[in-house]
């Protein structure tokens, strides 16, 4: 598209140093202050510059590759943690900013005719940068939510044919399967003997989160291992008794230093003291 069509290509390229230096300074302003507070004058001033230059492409080429770019630039974006209201209220700031210095000396005719421009070369550009937001932003929290469920419940070998599961935070259904997953393929890939599950992290141990350990329990046991239950502190012992949760078929230790103490018992080894 010819530079005598289209009234932006010439105007950005002509005011481009004016607008890298207003347009940065309109989206600091608008922040307030949990991501200006960690990202450079420079980081912003590069992204706004980043963002013109997708814009000319789109407006002298306009193929795929401009839609490339917008998908890396959307993916960046994310990454900076800018929310899609701030990009969405920071394009907008853009238009006015062009707008205003593209109509100092218009018609009001004239001033139209540039609304109508710029629903043609502009807004599928910002629809499209928004859109793409949006599906890297989903894609980002998807495969943030596959990392936590991972890191959930792990299962970590601290010695040879013994493990130990530390568990934080609550344990709802979701999570039980998980980590009788986690349980069940960990026996078998480290070879373990002992596992020691954690709840020192495990603010509320209820009738529920009892029985799903039970169940964890028994099920380690039928894969041929044993299973500790470590971290048992005082308040959560009066729970259990209070609810009348029997959990005489797991072995039981107050500390992860006991429980591991046990398991070396139970495979025939000892902590031992070395003199000087």
């Amino acid at each position: 598209m010819t530079q005598a069509i289209n009234p932006f290509i010439k105007f950005i390229q002509t005011h481009r140093e004016e607008l890298l230096k207003e347009w940065p300074e309109k989206m600091k302003s608008m922040d307030d202050q949990k991501v200006s507070s960690v990202i450079s004058d420079q980081a912003y001033t590069n992204i706004c510059n980043e963002y013109l230059n997708i814009l000319l492409d789109n407006l002298l080429i306009s193929n795929e590759d401009v839609s490339n770019k917008i998908g890396d630039f959307s993916h960046k974006i994310v990454q900076l943690g800018w929310s899609l209201s701030f990009i969405s209220t920071g394009l907008n700031e853009l238009n006015k900013i062009l707008f205003e210095k593209m109509t100092e000396n218009s018609s009001e005719e004239e001033k139209m005719q540039l609304v109508w421009q710029f629903d043609k070369w502009i807004s599928p550009v910002n629809r499209e940068v928004l859109n793409q937001y949006a599906s890297s932003w989903e894609h980002t929290v998807s495969l943030q939510k596959i990392a936590l469920q991972e890191l959930s419940a792990p299962l970590i070998p601290i010695f040879e044919n013994i493990t130990v599961m530390p568990l934080v935070g609550t344990i709802d259904t979701e999570r039980a399967k998980r980590i009788m997953e986690n349980l069940l393929n960990g026996v078998v890939q480290h070879r373990s003997q002992v596992v020691l599950i954690d709840i020192t992290g495990v603010p509320v141990v209820d009738t529920m989160v009892a029985h799903h350990i039970i169940q964890a329990s028994e099920a380690v046991r039928l894969v041929g291992a044993q299973c500790l239950l470590v971290g048992i502190r005082p308040e959560i012992a009066q729970t259990i008794v209070n609810l009348g949760i029997n959990l005489n078929q797991v072995i039981t230790k107050n500390s992860l230093q006991k429980g591991i103490e046990a398991a070396l018992e139970m495979t025939n080894r000892k902590i031992v003291l070395m003199g000087e």
